[in-house]
Order: structure tokens, then C-alpha cells, then sequence
């Protein structure tokens, strides 16, 4: 039976066809996976907010790096675990504000890590114009508009979605993303198709340029061992965290468009939301440990609770 926009207020979102028992573990282990991200990225931001030491534009960009997680696992986290104790559906309004969380804070992701390689770039590339060109007023140029651009990106995206007769009401995936409601279309807007190639041409730049800047990096820092120990100290925590992200978004992409359904359903679901699941918790665990400041100020903290711990004993009255 046809359904025009009109009809359709509610999507069912498929995916979850698990027993009571497999829904109640699963929500313990998501639960738990959720805890640790916010934890292991709000530790981070604080540390880096705290030490002045830390208010260099690496750090800047990896504290950035770990809000962009925060506001993207809030679009996905906690509506996936009310799924898996009630229905499993969610509404039109609700539906394009979870794609637009999801998209935009992959976008923001995708901006901040190619500032990254840019700011690596600059600093071991051309380190005696490194102060001169990474100021405070232009890095709060870059973080400003490494939020603005992809925010504005998604709300076009979102927007040339609304008003489109949709012949069905079935999201074949466990969240929404804007792609699955086009699939619903009657007819693809034609808007939603220029506004998207748009932006996938527009971050296919970012990708050139990070290869760009890395292909410098590697020329410069391979004819000297003190540059190759410095670009294993600071860029491999980037390099890592930037091919984990670049794998599981790409290959949500390419299966949500091109893949088929010869797949299981828990491959499908794993594959649709393993950015949503790895890169969030690795980057604060790479840039935590490897980052050799974040790492030592870590430690300081630790070390003064135990020795204020072994200064002050609890006492016990009799």
C-alpha cells in the first residue's frame, strides 16, 4: 500500500530481532561500551583543559576531536538502548535529527582530523613558521569552521528531504540516516542528490589533502632519524586514529550504497555502526597513552590521588 509524506509520522527500524534474553544482554554490554566512551572521552577533555601546558593546537583539535564523539554517539547510544527494551521505532522529526547528529559529527570528525594533518604538517614541515601560522585567533578560525561547515552541510542534506513523498514507512537499519529515508522516496529528490555528491566531493578534498600532507611529512621526516622520531610521536597517534575512522565509515558508506543483502542481519548491523563503536573509544585510549604530555599529566594525577591517599589514612574511632 502507498503512503504519501503525510501518512508517514512513524518509522519502524529493523535490525533487532533478538530474544528477551539476547536484548538484555546486549543493552548490558552497549551500556557499558557507552560508559567507557564517555568516561575515556571526558577524562581526556578535562585533562586537556586544565593544563595550560596542553593549550597547543594538537591538543586543541584532539579535545575537539573527543566532543565531535560525544555529540555523535548521544544521537545513536541512548535511542539503540531504549530499542532493545521497547518497539523499535522512532518518529519523522526524530528520525532526521538522528541523521543529522550522526552525519554531521562524522563530518566535523572527518574536518578536525584533516586540521590535524595539516597542524603536523606545519609544525615538522615548516617548524620555523609554525607560530606565525597556527595563532590562537586562526585556530579558532579552524575549529569554528570545522563545526560551522559540516553542521550547515547536514541541516542542507536534511532539508532537501522534507516534503518528499515517501512510499513506505520500513528503515532497513538499527538508526536513521537521511540515505535510508531517500531509499523511501516515491521519487529521489533531485536537491538531495546535488547537495550530496556536493558534500561527498567536498570531503573526497579533505581525504586528498590529508594523503597530500602526509606524503610531505613521510619525505621530510624518512633523511632524518630526530624528524622520524618525532613524526612517530606525534603523527602515528593521527595516522591510527584517522584510518580507523576512514575504514568504518567507508565501509558503512559503501555498503549502505552499494552493498547487498547476501549478508547476515548482525554483519549488516555491526557494519553500520562500527564508527559509532571503535573510533570513539580508540582515540582517547591512542591519544591518552601515546601523546607523550597527555600521558605524563595522566600519570601526575594518578600518582598525587594515591600519595594524597597514603598521606591522609582513614582513622577508625573504637
Amino acid at each position: 500500500m502507498m503512503e504519501n509524506a503525510s501518512d508517514v509520522t512513524l518509522f519502524t527500524l529493523s535490525g533487532l530481532n533478538f530474544t528477551l534474553e539476547q536484548r538484555i544482554v546486549l543493552f548490558l554490554l552497549t551500556f557499558l561500551w557507552y560508559l567507557m566512551i564517555l568516561l575515556g572521552n571526558v577524562a581526556l577533555i578535562i585533562v586537556i583543559i586544565m593544563d595550560k601546558n596542553l593549550h597547543q593546537p594538537m591538543y586543541i583539535f584532539v579535545c575537539n576531536l573527543c566532543v565531535s564523539a560525544l555529540y555523535g554517539t548521544v544521537g545513536f547510544y541512548p535511542k539503540f538502548l531504549l530499542d532493545l527494551l521497547s518497539s523499535h521505532v522512532i518518529s519523522y522529526a526524530g528520525c532526521l535529527l538522528q541523521g543529522f547528529v550522526i552525519h554531521s559529527s562524522t563530518c566535523s570528525d572527518f574536518s578536525i582530523l584533516t586540521l590535524m594533518a595539516y597542524d603536523r604538517y606545519v609544525a615538522i614541515c615548516q617548524p620555523l613558521v609554525y607560530h606565525s601560522v597556527m595563532t590562537k585567533q586562526r585556530i579558532s578560525l579552524f575549529v569554528f569552521f570545522s563545526w560551522l561547515i559540516p553542521l550547515n552541510s547536514m541541516f542542507m542534506n536534511s532539508v532537501t528531504i522534507l516534503g518528499a513523498r515517501l512510499c513506505g514507512s520500513q528503515i532497513n537499519r538499527i538508526y536513521c540516516v537521511n540515505w535510508m529515508i531517500v531509499t523511501l522516496a516515491c521519487a529521489p529528490p533531485k536537491a538531495n542528490s546535488i547537495v550530496t555528491y556536493f558534500n561527498m566531493l567536498f570531503y573526497s578534498g579533505h581525504f586528498l589533502f590529508i594523503l597530500w600532507s602526509y606524503t610531505k611529512l613521510i619525505k621530510a621526516c624518512s633523511s632524518s632519524k630526530e624528524k622520524w622520531g618525532k613524526f612517530m610521536q606525534t603523527c602515528m597517534p593521527h595516522l591510527i586514529s584517522l584510518l580507523t575512522f576512514t575504514a568504518a565509515v567507508l565501509l558503512d558508506l559503501c555498503y549502505m550504497r552499494f552493498g547487498t543483502l547476501n549478508f547476515s542481519q548482525d554483519l549488516y548491523n555491526f557494519m553500520a555502526i562500527e564508527f559509532l563503536l571503535i573510533p570513539p573509544l580508540v582515540n582517547p585510549l591512542i591519544y591518552g597513552f601515546k601523546l607523550t604530555k597527555v600521558r605524563n599529566k595522566i600519570l601526575n594525577l594518578v600518582h598525587v590521588k594515591r600519595k594524597n591517599a597514603k598521606c591522609h589514612p582513614m582513622t577508625f574511632s573504637h
